[in-house]
């Protein structure tokens, strides 16, 4: 690859692809516009809500895409990935159906020996994707501060914290299991309310698929752990938004959300 430091440097591109954690999002006025011309696809492969609408507010709408790596892996090292389960793109257009563009792009993955299938409607994968993301995202996260903080919603600076929780902790664990199959109900309820409907039977499923992950430690949970920015704006507190558009109660992903402002307001740092 020819690697460069300032975007203006190496003129417009085919193709834009994204795969900024959604904290640098800020940087998007900064790094993208440059690479743009009038056929230029701008992918974003991120987790979570609002990326393509922030990047269409600097791009043609028509021209930015979204895509979801459905995969579980953790960064051990610069340059060091480890590969756990799954590892498929789902990709789709922003506000419309799948069109010749986006079949290339998919076909040009798949030459790279990376599946991807193509959706028709890239909100509706978005949604489904969060219904994992929100329970096991969040819990790892808030579960350092112990079920009764999260059971009712509220931790205080001060409170002792425990180490986070893995998928395997929130599987084996009654108490958060419970909570975990309540955040994807709720979940659920809100993306069919809002026009992206899913089956109900979507979340037992997830559980279920997600025992082959075993002791994983989701993203979040990494950055967490070391005190890195946390992706909650994207995958919980648009959500939560979004939420509160549609008119459905979510009083569990709202207490998720307080502990979650709580812990990030505090820089709290869990056990390891």
């Amino acid at each position: 690859p020819n690697c460069i430091r300032a975007p203006d440097s190496a003129g417009v591109a085919n193709l834009v692809l994204i795969g900024l954690q959604t904290t640098a999002n800020g940087e998007f006025a900064r790094l993208v516009p440059g690479w743009v011309g009038p056929e230029t696809a701008v992918l974003t492969l991120q987790n979570g809500l609002g990326n393509e609408d922030a990047l269409a507010r600097l791009v043609p709408a028509g021209q930015v895409l979204g895509g979801l790596c459905l995969v579980s892996l953790n960064r051990t090292a610069p340059g060091r990935i480890r590969h756990i389960d799954l590892g498929t793109i789902l990709l789709g257009e922003h506000g419309g159906l799948p069109t010749a563009r986006t079949r290339s792009l998919a076909a040009v993955l798949e030459s790279a020996g990376i599946p991807c299938e193509v959706c028709s409607d890239l909100l509706h994968a978005r949604w489904r994707k969060l219904v994992w993301n929100i329970a096991f995202n969040g819990l790892g996260v808030a579960g350092s501060t112990g079920l009764e903080c999260v059971s009712h919603g509220r931790w205080q600076p001060g409170q002792p914290l425990g180490r986070a929780l893995t998928a395997q902790d929130i599987l084996q664990t009654p108490g958060w299991r419970a909570i975990a199959r309540e955040l994807m109900g709720e979940t659920i309820a809100v993306a069919t309310a809002l026009g992206h409907p899913i089956d109900p039977a979507h979340a037992d499923a997830e559980l279920v698929r997600t025992v082959s992950m075993g002791p994983y430690r989701p993203s979040t949970v990494i950055d967490f752990e070391l005190g890195r920015p946390m992706e909650l704006d994207a995958i919980f507190y648009e959500p939560q938004r979004e939420a509160r558009r549609s008119g459905v109660p979510t009083p569990r992903l709202d207490g998720l959300c307080a502990v979650l402002r709580s812990l990030e307001a505090a820089g709290a740092r869990p056990l390891v």
